[in-house]
């Protein structure tokens, strides 16, 4: 079965030069976006009842643009002036720019790394005595506690945000050929949704092993995944797929 239909778990991309729209005009598919799920801040309440005290980390690990908005966000709302003399170590360069938004950049100590938390730790041994903050979501990937924790590094887990399934009922009735998930919470919103769901003849594609696994949990068949030597990046993955299932 031929894909022409596409539906991306992911919010529009702002950018008109996305590689999603060249692929829609090069093979003549419609794909549309939904956000699969949101993400929620925690109260100042919640916070509070982690016991987590701002004042004794001097470092702060930003693992995303979205840790960083509910890092300075509870630190708002906690009436906490986030010192001059704070490291910031950002999973990336992206990530690390994105900090302009609340700190002047050329004043403050911000270390990033390439992608993935292995890119960053030969920053935080450098800086090993310091303690250190993780902003992180309810389902932190446990890869990078258990990094931070085999190199012996001192640090707190701080949940200041809470992933949840986004409302899709207006989808009940709408049928896609190919559904693209980027984490294993896209597809328990999924089944969130929709408890009933069969893949029947549906095409899925995963990015990256822990999206995969759930696909594969789920009893539900991987037809697309991402990253490949050959396909790095989702869109070239479907492009593949695409080109040899006309």
């Amino acid at each position: 079965m031929s894909v022409k239909t596409i539906l991306v778990s992911q919010p529009k991309p702002t950018n008109e030069k996305s590689p999603y729209f060249d692929l829609a005009k090069k093979y003549n598919v419609k794909i549309e976006f939904r956000q699969f799920i949101n993400v929620i801040g925690v109260t100042a309440r919640e916070f509070r009842a982690q016991k987590i005290e701002l004042g004794l980390h001097s470092s702060v690990i930003l693992t995303s643009k979205t840790s960083v908005d509910h890092f300075f966000r509870i630190a708002e709302e906690m009436r906490y002036k986030v010192p001059e003399s704070t490291k910031y170590f950002c999973m990336s360069e992206a990530v690390a720019y994105y900090l302009q938004k609340y700190v002047v950049y050329r004043k403050r100590k911000i270390f990033f790394g390439k992608q993935n938390i292995d890119d960053l730790i030969p920053l935080l041994l450098k800086h090993k005595n310091e303690r250190f903050l993780l902003p992180c979501s309810d389902i932190l990937r446990q890869r990078i506690p258990n990094t931070l924790k085999a190199n012996n590094l001192n640090y707190t887990e701080a949940v200041l945000y809470k992933t949840v399934a986004a409302d899709l009922s207006d989808l009940k009735d709408v049928k896609y050929d190919l559904l693209v998930f980027f984490s294993p919470s896209g597809i328990e919103s999924l089944f969130k949704n929709f408890p009933k769901f069969k893949q029947n003849g549906t095409k899925i594609a995963a990015f990256g092993p822990t999206t995969a696994n759930a696909v594969k949990k789920n009893n539900l068949k991987l037809d697309i995944h991402a990253p490949q030597p050959k396909f790095p990046s989702m869109t070239m993955a479907i492009e593949n797929y695409l080109k040899n299932n006309k």
